[in-house]
């Protein structure tokens, strides 16, 4: 994959997830730079940003630190091989303490 592949698809991914935060009326802010922010209730927060050098999209949440490289057409967990929207429905609801699904 091409740097400019990369851009589009993680930026395309990042755009479909704002909808879909909106859609399930959770807050986040996108920072200069096109670092997401996720916010909760509870004060805890998803820190979701590109990694342009790798061709990865990292996530911090608070059950960790997670890397998703572009396999075929999902972004996936380096280590468990979870898709990356999969993975964002998990961190959000142990993070809101509710079920939050962002599936379309």
């Amino acid at each position: 994959m091409t740097d400019t592949e990369f851009h589009q698809l993680a930026d395309a991914f990042m755009t479909d997830l704002e909808d879909r935060l909106d859609a399930a009326d959770i807050d986040w802010e996108r920072a200069p730079g096109g670092v997401m922010q996720i916010d909760f209730d509870n004060g805890t927060q998803i820190i979701i940003n590109k990694q342009p050098p790798l061709h990865e999209i990292w996530v911090a949440a608070k059950s960790g630190g997670f890397h998703f490289r572009r396999l075929g057409e999902a972004w996936v967990d380096t280590r468990s091989g979870a898709e990356l929207l999969a993975a964002l429905n998990r961190y959000c609801s142990e993070q809101a303490a509710r079920v939050v699904s962002l599936d379309a």
